[in-house]
Parts: C-alpha cells; sequence; structure tokens
C-alpha cells in the first residue's frame, strides 16, 4: 500500500495528475471516503493527466459522467443506488471492462462487482484539515 498526505486541494490534484499519468485502458479505481473526503477532487487529477479539459463535478445526480482525452473517463458514483443489483442494472460493465478509465466513488457498496484488479483509493480528512490518501492494489510504476 502507498500512503500519501495532501494539504490543500491543489496538492489532492496533483496527486490525482501522478496517478492519471500512469493509467492504462482498462484500469478501474474504486474511489471510498466520507463526504468530502476528496474523491470527485482527485479526480480532476486524473482528468487533468488524461488531456480532459471539461470541468470535472460529482456524478451524484446523473450517475455516471464520460469524459473524452487520451482515453474515455467513466466518473461513476453509486452513493444513491441501492446495491450491486442497481450497479448491474445500469450497464457499466461496458464502461469497466472497456477502452477507458472507470472512477467509481462510494464504491465501498459494490466491491464484489469490481476486477480482482481494482486500484483502491481510499481518502480519509484528517484532524489538521490535510487528506491522507492510501492506494492499494497499484501494479503501475511508483507515483513519485
Amino acid at each position: 500500500m502507498l500512503t500519501f498526505y495532501t494539504s490543500s486541494a491543489e496538492e489532492t490534484i496533483e496527486l490525482g495528475k501522478k496517478i492519471g499519468s500512469l493509467l492504462q485502458k482498462g484500469d478501474v479505481i474504486a474511489l471510498q471516503g466520507t463526504l468530502a473526503a476528496g474523491k470527485t477532487t482527485i479526480t480532476k487529477g486524473i482528468a487533468l493527466a488524461l488531456g480532459i479539459e471539461e470541468e470535472i463535478t460529482s456524478p451524484t445526480f446523473c450517475l455516471i459522467s464520460e469524459y473524452y482525452g487520451k482515453m474515455p473517463l467513466y466518473h461513476m458514483d453509486v452513493y444513491r443506488l441501492e446495491g450491486t443489483e442497481d450497479f448491474i442494472n445500469l450497464g457499466t460493465d461496458d464502461m469497466i471492462y472497456g477502452d477507458g478509465v472507470s472512477l467509481i466513488e462510494w464504491s465501498e457498496k459494490i466491491m464484489d462487482e469490481l476486477p480482482s484488479s481494482t486500484i483502491i483509493i481510499r481518502l480519509t480528512p484528517q484532524d489538521d484539515g490535510s487528506r491522507k490518501i492510501e492506494i492499494e492494489n497499484w501494479n503501475h510504476s511508483e507515483i513519485k
């Protein structure tokens, strides 16, 4: 497991850029953390690294946002879903097993449906306002 600490939204975006620069087609990222932990913020950095110029917003109400850059980015939010059956019914297999990168916020609810190679990024706000960011199942080059 890799562990990082960021002290601002800008630093979280920069870490996202480093992660995004190493992602490959078919990578799935399970984003986990409480409300306001920084899940969408780190996604903004990942999107920038993928050459996406559109503004990234939380897909809480639309469930899935698609963005296009060097490769597609499928940004999902499963917070409002009842469980895995709702996730399956969204038709996400085409995205998860497709030619882009899938980022899933609130992934704790549907982990059983994700590939074993899923990269888990857990964001935890700290008392001093910083964020602890842990990355599990990372099979790419080290993040510098």
